[in-house]
C-alpha cells in the first residue's frame, strides 16, 4: 500500500531492541500490525497477536510481508517493551508534521494546545496523581502533532513553552486555556532573554 510507505520508513528510523539473529519480523512492520490492531479494538499482548492471526494473509498481501505465521504474544511483548518512547514519539512527531504540512499547505494553520489527565492512571494506595498530558491539536487536519507528559510538580504552563520550542509552529495560530494567560511570563522565560 503506498499510502503505509512514508509511515514504514518513519517507524524503520525507530532503533530495534533485538540482536541481529532474532529478526524474524521486520519492526516497522509489526509496530504498524500492532497499531492496526489497536485501532481495532485489542488492547492486550494477545489480542494483537489474535488480530495479526486472523488478518496475516490479507496484511501479507497489502503490505508484501510473506509471514507464514504471526509473532507469539510474547514477542510482542518483548519488541513493544523494548522501544524506547522518545524514539517513537520522535518517528510520530515527524509523520504528523508531514501529514499537516500537506494538508494544510495553502490553509490556515491552527494548533491547540491542551492538556488531560489521563484515565485509570492514578493510584490511590500509593497515593500517586494522575498523569497528565500536554497535546499540540492541529485543528485544520485532527491530528496530534506532539504530546509530552506534565511533570507532577508542576502544572502545563512550563510544558505548553517546552512543547512550543520543540515544534515548527512559525506561522501557525496557537490556542491554549486561559492559565496561559499571565502578566509575568515564567522564570524560564526571563532567564532566556536576560542572557
Amino acid at each position: 500500500m503506498q499510502s503505509f510507505e512514508y509511515f514504514l520508513s518513519q517507524l524503520g528510523t525507530i532503533p530495534d531492541p533485538r540482536r541481529g539473529q532474532g529478526k524474524l519480523y521486520k519492526l516497522p512492520h509489526v509496530l504498524l500490525f500492532s497499531i492496526l490492531a489497536i485501532v481495532s479494538g485489542a488492547n492486550s499482548y494477545r489480542g494483537i497477536r489474535t488480530f495479526i492471526k486472523v488478518h496475516r494473509q490479507k496484511l501479507n498481501k497489502a503490505f508484501g510481508t510473506r509471514w507464514r505465521k504471526g509473532p507469539t504474544h510474547t514477542a510482542i511483548r518483548y519488541i513493544l517493551q523494548g522501544l524506547t518512547a522518545a524514539s517513537v514519539e520522535k518517528a510520530f512527531r515527524k509523520h504528523a508534521a508531514e501529514l499537516n504540512h500537506h494538508a494544510t499547505a495553502s490553509g490556515a494553520r491552527i494548533v491547540a494546545l491542551d492538556g488531560k489527565a489521563l484515565k485509570g492512571s492514578f493510584d490511590n494506595f500509593n497515593d500517586a496523581r494522575a498523569k497528565q498530558v500536554l497535546n499540540a491539536f492541529a485543528t485544520d487536519t485532527a491530528l496530534v502533532l506532539a504530546h509530552i507528559e506534565i511533570d507532577d510538580k508542576t502544572n502545563e504552563i512550563p510544558a505548553v513553552q517546552k512543547l512550543l520550542e520543540e515544534l515548527n509552529v512559525a506561522g501557525h495560530i496557537i490556542t491554549c486555556d486561559a492559565m496561559h494567560c499571565q502578566k509575568k511570563p515564567s522564570r524560564r522565560r526571563r532567564q532566556r532573554t536576560l542572557i
